[in-house]
């Protein structure tokens, strides 16, 4: 299962630029790797961990903006296609073996 985490949070304030680092090193913290700009993934081993890590990135949320969590299987995400300036480009891979700490 993959979890991909999309946010546009406002940066016009000192506050809400701390928001949005708050909130960004929470997701890096977690194990989040930045796709592109305020969208991060991270693969997990079960639909259950996915579900359990979505609770903790609501925990984490910051007072304004928007935030939508999508968990999507390994045969989903695979299907993406990406593109970087026309050029098809592949897909991230999953991780080969999850880390268990």
């Amino acid at each position: 299962m993959w979890l991909l985490v999309m946010f546009d949070l406002p940066v016009k304030l000192r506050e809400e630029r701390k928001e949005y680092a708050q909130f960004r090193k929470v997701l890096l913290g977690l194990g989040f790797t930045k796709m592109q700009f305020s969208v991060y993934s991270k693969a997990f081993p079960s639909e259950e961990a996915g579900t359990a890590m979505t609770l903790r990135v609501r925990a984490a949320l910051p007072p304004r903006g928007h935030v939508r969590v999508l968990m999507v299987t390994d045969h989903q995400f695979g299907k993406m296609q990406v593109f970087m300036s026309k050029k098809r480009r592949d897909a991230e891979e999953p991780p080969e073996q999850i880390c268990l700490f």
